[in-house]
């Protein structure tokens, strides 16, 4: 239950707004600089073929599958 006062477009919890549109705004002007994009890409391709690529690896495959519930019958 949100705080009386609280400003709907401020909804913390579940429906994060303010955390949302941060992100949105920071990946925004990240995206808008090509050259540290690709910087950032060769980082990441540089890791994936050297000695830490197989736990990245097997941690991509972990991700992918999803964070499984504690309890099933939660929703």
């Amino acid at each position: 239950m949100k705080p009386s006062g609280t400003p709907k477009d401020q909804v913390q919890g579940e429906g994060d707004y303010v955390s949302a549109r941060k992100y949105d705004k920071e990946q925004a002007a990240f995206a808008s600089h090509p050259d540290e994009v690709a910087r950032k890409a060769k980082e990441a391709e540089a890791a994936l073929d050297g000695p830490e690529g197989e736990a990245l690896e097997r941690a991509r495959k972990e991700a992918a599958k999803g964070h499984p519930r504690k309890d099933s019958n939660t929703r």
